[in-house]
This record gives structure tokens, sequence and C-alpha cells, in this order.
């Protein structure tokens, strides 16, 4: 789809993303974390979790459209089926196995401490794979954004993230995973792959060294861009910000400074602040500078919401671009 303004809209590349482990997320309050005790909890929060599937919201909440696919099963499924309505983003869902996981979060009032609570996924066997593949063959547009966010589900190979990645034929893959899934991206490149994202920490633990500056961060992304890992790798250095880099570019977005109430969601409202840009034909620098934004908007929310459009858009002057 081309981009540009028509009718006082601005057009925008389709996006799809992919969420095979998605969650229930429950949050709640209490006074003070304490074992061996009753805690008595405040009203819980509920919403719709899981990587890909944030990232759609977080483009439906920024303004744009997405189709988010989301494995779904049994009650908990069809709970969290009927929330993701309510937000009104558009989704498939795809017939997972077993139950869909819940999680916790748990804010202890008395210090400001947040618990995260993370349950285990059903068993995927490999006619529940299969199904993910017909489907991506059914739902990719070439040309699109495709976003492979989250955890995967247990019993899928751990190349399963780089087999999903090279099923998405002429669409612009963005991968944003973490363990053994981000080691196997790392150490056999998926070819094609258009982005690479991890965190600080993921970053200093694939490279065996620290770190400790911007210029450091951006050594080790233009490392894996040479070496074909992706056309373009992000690191996001928490409080301080993101660096991209890839060939000929090496940038940082400033991290504007805020009040830090959860940091669910945070890195999820990046990629879809980062990818909705660049489907509305922003530029990288753009594109990083409303991630960076948006991954401050949500860490400003409670307990699982993510980001909001007007915190989003009163913080984006803050969000400074430089080169590295």
């Amino acid at each position: 789809m081309a981009t540009g303004e028509k009718g006082g809209f601005r057009q925008q590349a389709p996006i799809l993303t992919l969420t095979l482990n998605p969650a229930l997320d429950m949050a709640t309050e209490v006074a003070v974390m304490r074992p061996d005790e009753k805690l008595r909890c405040s009203d819980p929060q509920l919403d719709p979790g899981g990587g890909g599937l944030n990232v759609s919201r977080a483009v439906h909440l920024l303004g744009g459209e997405s189709l988010a696919l989301v494995a779904l099963g049994g009650l908990t499924g069809d709970r969290l089926a009927e929330l993701i309505r309510r937000e009104g983003v558009m989704f498939l869902g795809i017939t997972g196995p077993g139950e869909t996981r819940q999680s916790l979060t748990v804010n202890e009032a008395a210090t400001g401490r947040q618990y995260r609570f993370m349950l285990p996924g059903p068993v995927w066997h490999d006619e529940d794979q299969e199904r993910v593949f017909m489907l991506l063959r059914a739902a990719g547009k070439p040309g699109g954004f495709s976003v492979i966010s989250g955890s995967q589900p247990p019993g899928v190979p751990v190349d399963f993230p780089a087999r999903l990645a090279s099923a998405m034929a002429g669409m612009r893959v963005v991968m944003d995973t973490s363990g053994a899934a981000l080691t196997r991206a790392v150490e056999h490149p998926v070819p094609g792959l258009e982005v690479l994202r991890m965190d600080g920490e993921e970053a200093e633990a694939l490279a065996g060294r620290a770190l400790a500056t911007r210029a450091d961060t951006a050594d080790f992304a233009g490392e894996l861009v040479a070496r074909g890992v992706a056309r373009k790798v992000i690191v996001a250095r928490g409080s301080d910000g993101s660096v991209l880099a890839g060939e000929g570019l090496r940038i940082f977005a400033k991290a504007p400074k805020v009040a830090v109430r959860s940091k669910v969601g945070a890195g999820d409202s990046f990629v879809g602040g980062y990818v909705l840009t660049l489907a509305q034909g922003g530029t990288e620098a753009e594109a990083l500078a409303k991630g960076v934004a948006a991954a401050a908007a949500a860490v400003m929310s409670a307990a699982t919401e993510l980001c909001r459009a007007e915190d989003v858009d009163r913080l984006l002057p803050e969000a400074r671009v430089e080169t590295v």
C-alpha cells in the first residue's frame, strides 16, 4: 500500500503480529508482600497480553491498524478473545492446544515494587505448529510488516521464530524475542530479517562484554548487521534510550524522563510505535523516536496498560535523535 496523505488520513502499509503464547493478564495491588499470609488484593484489572498482541494493541492506541494472529485455547482463550474485541483490535484466532495461560502482576503499595508471575502456556505439537504456517501463508501481505514478539510456547523448537520469519516471504519481519530463541537468531541468522530488537542485558550477554556507552552498544549492533543477522539491529538501553544500527546508520534516541509506575508492555509499546511509523512512511530516526516515546509513555501507565497516544505526542519532542 502506498504511503502518504489521502482524504485527511495517513495511509499505512499492512502490519501483521503473531502471538503464539498469549496471556490473560491480571494486575492487582497489596499493601505489603508477606510470606505465609493471606494477602488481601485490590480489584483486579484484566487485559489481553502477549508480545505480538501487545504490539497490535499499541498500534491501535496510536491510531494505526494491524491484524493480530493470536493462539487461543479453552475458557481462558474465550475470555481473552472478548477482551481483544472490547479494545477494538482486529485479530484472527488460531486454534491453540490446551488452555491459554494467565499471568499475574502484583504491585506492593508500601515499597512500589512490582512482582510479575508468568505461568507457562500449553505444549505445542507438530500439528499445532503446522496450522500456524498455513495461516501465515494466507494472511501475509507482501511489502507489509510482520512482528514476531514475545515468548514461544513450550514444545516448539528453538529455531521456531526463525522458521516463522522465513515463512513470511515478501514481508519486512521485525523479531523481538529473548533467551535461547534470540541466541539462535544471532548465531544462525535468518535470511532477509529486517529488524532484530533486544535489551541491553541481552546484548551484553551475546557480546560477552560490557556495553557501557552508547557507542559501545552501537558498535555491537553494527557488528551484528555486518554479520548479516538483520538489516537493522535495535538495542534498548533502559532509561537511557535506544540505539539503532543499520548499513551506514548509527543513531540513538534519548528516553524522556518519566515517573515509572509499571514496566509491563514498555518493549511492546516501543515496537508498536516504531513499526507503525515505518508503515506510515516515516524515517528510521522518526520511527526510533516514536518507539522510545511510546515506551516511556507505557511505563507511566498503571498495571498492564500500554501507552496512551496523548502521552506519546507530549513526550515525542524529548526523544531527541542523534548520531552515535
